[in-house]
């Protein structure tokens, strides 16, 4: 069967500024993690690689591109699910770390554990060598700005989240040619939230969910009603009773809209190969690499393609 991956750069009112370099990231980092699946790596392989790359880009809320809580620290989430085995490691509050979905695959691959955080999740990272990083580091001045501009804003996080200055999480779905599905997805978080808060990204069967029976989702959007419905697990319930994937996002995020009145995307694989990139937001950018094609998109219903090798 053919591979494919699918990842997301966050579903957001992502600013006609940023579009065009939110679309390039995630054609990279798809790109970037269907190159890990055409030479033979794991779905698990490809999810992390895919991630990685969009951590390293400064344009999305994640490793080297996350937003500051209200007293200007960075603290990070990040999951990563292996649908062969449902092994899961996952990471929340950790600081300095520039790839926290690869300390989320040494939680999974070296603890008896699923998540740490905070402190904990630091000082394993450093017992294993993974290399920390200055803030600064992590911190765009973009973001530097924006933060001082609104650290004086009173709102809770939903408000934060529907207005345009409110980043977003990344993630990646794949299913390699042995069938086998993982799921990865990071974030730094909301601008201002309080500190120690933690949201959907980093807690399994919310943020995402990986499982060789039923397929592979990676959630973003607003964190807290995300994790009220439980929103990979979510989809991947209606894939069980027969849905397609793309209706399973669909009755998933309009269940979330009635419900909590939360806003938000996925994207879905399925062990067949079907896929899905779903979102309630004003945008969302996003890209799939199958069958030697990338297909992208970042408005509702735009749906653009080109050759994967370009």
């Amino acid at each position: 069967m053919s591979a494919v991956l699918v990842v997301h750069g966050g579903a957001w009112a992502i600013p006609d500024e940023m579009g065009p370099a939110s679309v390039d990231g995630v054609k990279a980092a798809a790109r970037h993690g269907a190159s890990v699946l055409k030479s033979g790596g794991s779905a698990l392989d490809a999810v992390e690689a895919a991630v990685r790359s969009l951590e390293d880009n400064p344009i999305f809320n994640a490793g080297h591109g996350a937003t500051l809580n209200v007293d200007g620290e960075v603290e990070l989430d990040a999951i990563i699910v292996d649908g062969r085995t449902l092994a899961s490691g996952a990471v929340s509050c950790v600081t300095n770390i520039a790839n926290p979905v690869s300390l989320a695959r040494a939680v999974m691959e070296k603890t008896s554990h699923i998540m740490l955080t905070g402190k904990g999740a630091n000082q394993f990272a450093e017992s294993i060598g993974i290399n920390t990083v200055p803030t600064d580091k992590l911190v765009t001045e973009y973001e530097k700005k924006e933060w001082e501009k609104h650290k004086k804003y009173i709102a809770g996080v939903m408000q934060e989240f529907n207005t345009k200055w409110a980043h977003d999480t990344v993630g990646a779905v794949a299913v390699d040619c042995a069938g086998n599905v993982a799921c990865a997805t990071s974030t730094g978080g909301i601008r201002n939230k309080m500190v120690g808060r933690v949201g959907d990204s980093p807690v399994i069967g919310c943020g995402g969910y990986a499982d060789n029976s039923s397929g592979a989702v990676s959630c973003t959007g607003h964190g807290e009603s995300i994790l009220k419905v439980t929103l990979a697990r979510l989809v991947l319930s209606h894939v069980e009773q027969g849905k397609s994937v793309a209706d399973a996002s669909q009755l998933s995020l309009q269940y979330m809209s009635d419900r909590v009145q939360g806003a938000g995307g996925t994207i879905v694989v399925a062990p067949s190969g079907q896929w899905a990139a779903t979102f309630t937001t004003e945008r969302m950018a996003w890209a799939a690499a199958v069958d030697g094609e990338l297909w992208f998109g970042i408005n509702p219903e735009e749906r653009l393609k080109e050759k994967l090798s370009q």
